[in-house]
C-alpha cells in the first residue's frame, strides 16, 4: 500500500479513482463490528473534507450528540487539501 504522500503526489484522476473505489468498498461492505466510533468518525471526517472542503457549518447544539460529533469530525479536518483529505481517506479505508 502506498504512503499518504506517495498518494497525494499521484495525478489527480487517478487519486480521484482510488478515493471513488475506497468509498464504494464502505458503501458495498457490512459495517465492520470492530471499527471504533473514534474510526468511523475519522473516516467521516475525512470524507466531507475531500467532498465538501472545510466545513463552514454553525455547530448544532451539544445535546444533538451525533450531529455534534460528526461535525467536530469535519471540523478536525479543516485545512487540509482535496487530494491530503482523499489521500488519507484511501489510505484508511484500504489498509
Amino acid at each position: 500500500m502506498s504512503t499518504i504522500e506517495e498518494l497525494v503526489a499521484l495525478p489527480e484522476a487517478e487519486l480521484t479513482s482510488k478515493f471513488e473505489e475506497a468509498v464504494k468498498k464502505v458503501k458495498d461492505s457490512p459495517a465492520d463490528p470492530n471499527a471504533t466510533t473514534e474510526q468511523k468518525l475519522k473516516v467521516y471526517g475525512l470524507f466531507k473534507q475531500a467532498k465538501m472542503g472545510d466545513n463552514t457549518q454553525a455547530a448544532p447544539w451539544s445535546v444533538q450528540f451525533e450531529a455534534k460529533a460528526k461535525h467536530d469530525a469535519w471540523l478536525a479536518n479543516k485545512g487540509k487539501s482535496k487530494s491530503q483529505a482523499m489521500a488519507e481517506y484511501v489510505k484508511e479505508i484500504l489498509k
